[in-house]
């Protein structure tokens, strides 16, 4: 086993987009915990990861099931975790005086709740080992806003800012340390979340975005791969935004 492989690193919501361009390109260098929300769509990435890597199914808007993925989190990664990133996430994009409790209490336990007690759970294990690095996936919409998208704006724009804080926070309690947490903020990328948009919203997002182009989930991998490199090792308590200039 190489030394990476010796590493594991935590991928949530890996079953499709984002998250699986994550998977694939982190597998070859490491060891994985793959996240999705059921077992069954967990089967394509286990099809093409094969059974080296871990595999947990939680909802992570429960609260039980949340509690028991992080004590699964804290057995398998033990002395071994080296990497989190919280990719997770869900949109319900409608006004907000159409949004019903559940729809609101659903955004803040998946897109707020599940990352910040994940991020809990890891740090005790990088405290013990001295490092360890965290990616907490925000959004554009967390800096700029949208309309119909309000409480996923503010989720976003909260993830942002507890990444900024866990870097301080670990700075303040180790004064030497290899621990770092970073915030990767896609634009409008091709996903099935932007595939439920419509034709005439996609283009005037397009009028807005400087290289007239929705990116592309395989970039954002290849960001997040950077950040898991020593070349990145400066990198910290920071928002990297690929976004094709939208903000």
């Amino acid at each position: 086993m190489s030394e990476n492989k010796n590493k594991i690193i935590l991928i949530t919501g890996a079953s499709r987009g984002i998250g699986k361009e994550i998977a694939l390109i982190l597998s070859e260098k490491f060891t994985l915990i793959l996240h999705a929300s059921s077992e069954a769509s967990l089967t394509e990435i286990r099809n093409l990861l094969g059974e080296n890597h871990f595999y947990l199914a939680a909802n992570l808007a429960k609260s039980d099931e949340l509690k028991s993925f992080c004590e699964s989190l804290k057995t398998i990664g033990k002395e071994r975790l080296f990497g989190i990133v919280n990719n997770a996430g869900i949109t319900n994009d409608k006004p907000l005086i159409y949004q019903s409790e559940k729809d609101i209490d659903d955004l803040l336990h998946i897109n707020i709740k599940a990352p910040l007690m994940i991020c809990k759970t890891g740090l005790k294990i990088f405290m013990k080992n001295n490092e360890g690095i965290i990616v907490n996936m925000g959004s554009c919409v967390g800096e700029m806003g949208n309309a119909f998208q309000i409480v996923y704006a503010m989720t976003k724009a909260a993830i942002a800012n507890m990444t900024k804080s866990i870097a301080k926070e670990i700075a303040a309690i180790k004064p030497t340390h290899k621990i770092r947490a970073v915030t990767v903020s896609p634009g409008f990328i091709e996903t099935d979340m932007t595939k439920n948009l419509n034709p005439e919203t996609v283009s005037n997002y397009l009028q807005h975005i400087p290289s007239r182009r929705l990116g592309e989930a395989a970039e954002v991998a290849q960001l997040v791969n950077f950040i898991f490199s020593d070349q990145s090792s400066y990198i910290n308590g920071v928002e990297l935004k690929i976004n094709g200039g939208i903000v």
